[in-house]
């Protein structure tokens, strides 16, 4: 089986946006514009995350991927926000493949089911951020890694997989952003109790991260932001005007870029082969686009 590398694209409102541990989120541009990209150099899926559904209580990502769908032919997977049958039903008839459930899930174990029963296990895939307790076990958590649930995160992923969820993306909310590596000892507790694939999120920063948490941590995918989208934040020349939009650091100068050490998504896949680890490394021939 190659593994998967999935680009993972947070958005608040109609932009892009990055934070460390989920918080404190900086606009870095439009979304559509880096998922074309990902998608040109052979991202395998994209994972569109609304941010700020909690504030709402909905997910406000139809127009965008509406618009997505209709010129990236790779698995989308939308979250945030999906509370319901219908939430997934409109998700799904606007251009999604899959659906990433947390809060609704958490609250309503039995969600899981029906969604699966209803959609296939396949489209659901359930989101976990887990959180490193003083004990040294993990907690879920809801709401971008602040709200607790009191669930331990491999407990739940074992329930998750017994209701017949078709995937957990794995969030190592401590990580997530830093720059220091995927949580090793997190993933690979998941991934050798659960028998459906998890998908490794948080902390990549460099090459050798994504390869360790394939080879230690037993990911079946990597889910990527800071490293994609920092690569490619410096070979764009935006004239778009963000300076009403919230954070615009990122896109005012490079601080804090130093932390991580982006890549092109060619350039992972090239390492992970040159590592043994299997994974789809032609990209796409965007001349008949």
């Amino acid at each position: 089986m190659n593994v998967r590398v999935i680009a993972r694209l947070d958005i608040k409102g109609p932009n892009l946006v990055k934070g460390i541990h989920l918080e404190g989120l900086r606009v870095l541009g439009k979304p559509e514009r880096f998922a074309r990209h990902y998608y040109e150099q052979g991202a395998d899926e994209l994972v569109y995350m609304d941010a700020v559904a909690s504030l709402y209580q909905r997910n406000s990502l139809l127009d965008i991927v509406t618009r997505t769908s209709r010129e990236i032919f790779i698995p989308l997977t939308v979250g945030g926000g999906i509370r319901s049958l219908d939430d997934i039903n409109q998700v799904l008839r606007a251009g999604a493949d899959k659906v990433s459930l947390n809060t609704a899930a958490i609250q309503n174990p039995e969600f899981i089911k029906e969604a699966a029963r209803r959609f296939g296990s396949s489209t659901i895939v359930i989101s976990i951020e887990a959180i490193r307790q003083p004990d040294g076990r993990y907690q879920a958590y809801t709401n971008n890694g602040r709200e607790s649930t009191g669930f331990d995160a491999v407990e739940w992923a074992m329930r998750v997989a017994e209701s017949g969820a078709g995937e957990i993306l794995l969030t190592s909310v401590d990580r997530e952003g830093t720059g220091k590596g995927f949580d090793l000892e997190l993933t690979s507790a998941i991934a050798g109790a659960v028998p459906i694939p998890v998908i490794a999120a948080g902390g990549a920063g460099k090459l050798s991260h994504v390869a360790e948490v394939v080879q230690q941590g037993r990911a079946d995918a990597v889910c990527l932001a800071s490293m994609l989208h920092y690569n490619l934040l410096r070979s764009l020349s935006s004239k778009d005007d963000f300076s009403g939009e919230g954070n615009v650091e990122y896109l005012k100068n490079q601080r804090g870029f130093s932390k991580v050490e982006d890549s092109a998504l060619p350039e992972i896949k090239t390492y992970l082969i040159k590592s043994g680890i299997p994974c789809r490394a032609e990209t796409l021939d965007t001349s008949r686009a």
